[in-house]
């Protein structure tokens, strides 16, 4: 039975690629993934290893406020000199030096932007001199206030050099003129580490611009004398400073950072695999269409198997065995595949980072793993029900002349329908209920599984209708009929297309109506023009408080208001704080009307809070909360206002004084209120004056702010469609691979049309108006399908924002013309092979 198996898949070999090729995809993506991460956590561990080689212990004050990895990096308390002095008296202590590290430094290049990257940060330093690790490449430190040293990957990214004058921006968000006087780069020929910008100031210039007192420093680096171990040191470190300082041996350090940064990898890692197992998913419809259509052409072959003693147990081997191979060969070629894409995801991952120094490329034993395992279970999965037919073949088809037909619909219908009932429960309580992410992720899952059950029964009555369009001709007709006349082969193809096309319709609508959302809200607030930033790094671009005093004196200016935000410790639990500069324009702002006590004034100790807040937390007016920012003491504030939460400017909104010991004591947007009849165009450029100094905050009227917020949007949206491309690509594959083995199937019924007149080029439209019929079929279920799960998911959401819901037409309406297109693509090679059939050759096919 082995043998004849193998003799079997050799004989139709070319049968099996396409099949074999979504398991490729598949696999290319899962080992890709974990190849990429694995390449990127090596990298970090060697920066992270390098920049505290020099270090045998180094010392932190712990942060007032613990931020999660997704949301920030958390801000240490400054270190007093007195820490530096205690430490340095220590007996196993040969030297301990003062450090200044802060995120935050901004340079402005020659051509007068911001010099930045979304990756890695962009730090303010003290000026330490050179040591193995830091060598100077010209010029020499900085000895004046007024003098910097840049490392060389800034300086040529800003395309600068020594004795250029530059502006750098800092954390109270003012630039400030410096002349470098020296670059620097690291051991190894290496401009910066880890793609990270680096402005070194003298100490003093340091400590007020990035900590913002003098005398106080971000850690300690320590040095251990000969024959003091570094984890003895770090006992006696840590018993002289007390628990108010974080110590680690340079070890602990390297693993601890590389760690924080291994652990957003990890989360986008689990995105990637996300999108992998969407495009295996839908490989699944490819390959049990594939095995279906061959166990079907293999029926007088398996049913005379049978008649000379071959018993059901051996038919499902027999098939199972063909999807072994099938996915071990697959898991392969995916496996070398995703080697190659997980290289050039990290190539480029190293160069939009700023020149991150990848570590040699490795394959990790979990890629290995995964790629067949995956491989193989996806591939017998989806070839189990075949085989569970084929095993049922009777003997006495072997003298049949034609297939076993389709077994009734009744069965599959009810499993269908209940799974899409029980997937809109799971839907329905997950979007609804807290941390209900699991529940949702199953509920798309089942409605997928159940949608596709349920799509033969559908697929006759609207396959009927949409091939009525192509029935002008006889090929039309023909067309028609042939895309009807197997509901579920019909149905597993055009299910494959419809779990993408349901996938970016989804996010569509979501967008869209964040979008809708957005317009409406920038259009609630009644302010002409917005000061916003331009985000070139992971923290947001901010401006000086003083430019809301200064847009005040302008002419037509009726209100400013500045915003500041953050995160804090709020009794206890983090939660996203805001501050602005005055309260009482806020009412008119946003026409909003306090729900209880005065939302406009606001005392020095008092806090404003939004309804939703209020009422989770059970806070009212008189309430005192306790709140610890990134610096300073805790602090107590009196509730002594509720706002509505649609026009409110966050949940906790905290006093002016507040902001000095935010992470940014600077602001990140302002409201400018114009007097009734001034004409934005007389006011805007008199604004824009007061930020020139900040290339990085810009002057917009609302349709400009709504446009950018849009713009952000558009650019998720046109991300997962490129990662979900590969599902639907694995899609054409079906609906491409379905043609062709059932015009190998129907070979004898072509050659007898051709012999009663139908010519070449009316077979190919035959075939054309097939797969057309079939793909526009599945991506009107992807639309419907889509569409229910998005505007679901916005309902859940109108808590958080998502006011309107808003159907993307032009998108849908675009979506449904590809689905025409990628019919007419797939069906290329399907209806040339079906035009060059040998007539006479056919009408003998068996």
């Amino acid at each position: 039975m082995l043998r004849a198996t193998l003799k079997s898949l050799l004989a139709r070999k070319v049968r099996l690629v396409l099949s074999g090729l979504a398991v490729v995809l598949g696999v290319m993506f899962v080992a890709g993934s974990f190849v990429l991460t694995d390449t990127l956590s090596r990298s970090f561990d060697s920066i992270f290893s390098d920049v505290y080689s020099q270090t045998d212990v180094t010392v932190a004050g712990k942060a007032k406020v613990e931020i999660d990895e997704l949301d920030g990096e958390p801000v240490p308390s400054n270190i007093p000199q007195s820490a530096i002095t205690t430490v340095s008296a220590l007996p196993g202590v040969a030297q301990a030096r003062g450090v200044i590290a802060a995120d935050g430094a901004t340079m402005i290049g020659s051509n007068g932007k911001a010099v930045g990257s979304f990756g890695p940060p962009q730090l303010g330093e003290n000026w330490m001199g050179e040591n193995e690790l830091t060598q100077l490449r010209e010029g020499r430190g900085p000895t004046a206030d007024d003098e910097i040293a840049v490392n060389v990957g800034l300086a040529t990214a800003g395309k600068v050099k020594v004795g250029d004058q530059v502006g750098v921006l800092t954390l109270d968000a003012k630039q400030r003129m410096f002349t470098i006087v020296g670059t620097f780069g690291y051991s190894g020929d290496r401009d910066s580490l880890g793609g990270v910008n680096e402005v070194a100031f003298t100490e003093p210039v340091a400590q007020r611009l990035m900590l913002g007192e003098p005398g106080v420093f971000s850690s300690i680096d320590v040095r251990a004398t000969d024959g003091t171990s570094p984890e003895a040191l770090k006992q006696q470190v840590a018993s002289a400073l007390g628990a108010d300082y974080t110590v680690r041996t340079g070890t602990e350090a390297a693993a601890d950072d590389a760690q924080g940064l291994k652990s957003a990898l990890g989360f986008f890692n689990n995105i990637l695999l996300g999108f992998a197992g969407v495009a295996l998913f839908v490989g699944i419809f490819l390959i049990i269409n594939t095995f279906s259509i061959v166990v079907a052409q293999r029926t007088k072959e398996l049913a005379l198997l049978r008649a000379i003693g071959a018993g059901r147990r051996q038919v499902i081997g027999s098939v199972l065995t063909e999807a072994v191979i099938v996915g071990t060969i697959a898991s392969v070629i995916g496996l070398g595949a995703g080697i190659g894409v997980g290289a050039l995801l990290a190539f480029l991952a190293s160069k939009f980072s700023g020149g991150l120094a990848l570590a040699g490329l490795g394959v990790p034993p979990i890629a290995i793993i995964a790629s067949f395992v995956v491989g193989l279970v996806v591939t017998v999965i989806a070839a189990v029900m075949p085989a569970l037919r084929a095993s049922r073949i009777p003997p006495i088809a072997a003298m049949a002349d034609v297939a076993t037909p389709d077994r009734p619909l009744t069965k599959i219908t009810w499993i269908g329908g209940v799974l899409t009932a029980i997937a809109l429960a799971l839907l329905g309580v997950g979007l609804y209920a807290d941390g209900g992410i699991m529940l949702v992720a199953g509920g798309v899952l089942l409605t997928f599984i159940g949608v596709a059950l349920l799509t033969p029964v559908l697929s006759r009555p609207v396959v009927g209708l949409l091939g009525r369009i192509f029935s002008w001709s006889v090929p039309g007709k023909l067309g028609r009929l042939n895309s009807g006349r197997n509901p579920r082969r019909t149905a597993i193809t055009a299910a494959a297309l419809m779990v993408g096309i349901a996938l970016v319709t989804g996010v569509g609508v979501i967008v869209s109506s964040a979008k809708t959302s957005i317009a409406g809200a920038v259009e609630s607030v009644d302010a002409q023009l917005i000061i916003q930033g331009t985000q070139t790094g992971p923290r947001a671009p901010t401006f000086a408080p003083a430019v809301v005093d200064q847009a005040k004196a302008v002419p037509g200016v009726r209100d400013v208001v500045g915003v500041a935000s953050d995160l804090a410790t709020v009794d206890g639990e983090q939660q996203f704080v805001t501050s602005v500069t005055d309260a009482a324009p806020i009412p008119g702002i946003y026409g909003s009307t306090a729900v209880a006590g005065s939302i406009s004034s606001q005392g020095p100790d008092q806090v404003i809070v939004n309804a939703d807040a209020a009422k989770e937390h059970n806070w009212s007016v008189g309430s005192v909360l306790t709140v610890q920012l990134t610096r300073g003491a805790e602090h107590r504030y009196t509730v002594s206002g509720i706002a509505p939460t649609d026009k409110s400017i966050g949940e906790i909104m905290l006093p002016a004084a507040a902001m000095a010991e935010f992470t940014q004591p600077a602001l990140s947007l302002g409201f400018v209120r114009l007097d009734e009849g001034t004409a934005v165009a007389s006011v805007q450029p008199k604004i824009e004056a007061l930020v020139a100094d900040n290339p990085l905050v810009s002057v917009i009227d609302q349709d400009t702010f709504t446009q950018q917020q849009s713009g952000m949007l558009d650019q998720v949206l046109v991300m997962i469609q490129i990662l979900l491309a590969l599902a639907i690509l694995i899609a054409v594959l079906g609906i491409i691979n379905t043609l062709a083995l059932s015009v190998m199937e129907r070979t004898r019924e072509l050659g007898l049309l051709r012999a009663i007149g139908l010519g070449r080029a009316a077979t190919m439209r035959m075939i054309t108006v097939e797969a057309v019929v079939i793909s526009v079929f599945g991506a009107l279920l992807g639309v419907v399908v889509g569409t229910g799960l998005g505007a679901a998911v916005v309902r859940a959401l109108r808590d958080e924002g998502f006011t309107d819901l808003t159907l993307p037409w032009s998108t849908i309406v675009l979506y449904l013309g590809v689905a025409a297109l990628v019919g007419v693509v797939a069906a290329i090679l399907p209806s040339i092979r079906a035009a060059r059939l040998n007539v006479l050759g056919a009408i003998a096919h068996e």
